[in-house]
């Protein structure tokens, strides 16, 4: 099953709507984890750490 961490700036609504679809989703916030304000390579580190696709509204 994929896993995913969503980045501080990903929109909450579509996080909400994703769960109410489909409730099993395995997803966590960045602030979830204790990772509100890490740098962007920090929360990839931790992302890869914990095999997890990272969901962001970055561009970039």
């Amino acid at each position: 099953m994929v896993r995913f961490l969503a980045d501080e700036n990903f929109n909450n609504a579509i996080l909400r709507g994703l769960l109410r679809r489909k409730p099993d989703i395995d997803i966590v916030r960045v602030q979830d984890v204790g990772l509100s304000g890490a740098s962007d390579p920090e929360i990839l580190a931790w992302a890869a750490r914990e095999d997890r696709l990272v969901l962001t509204h970055d561009a970039g």
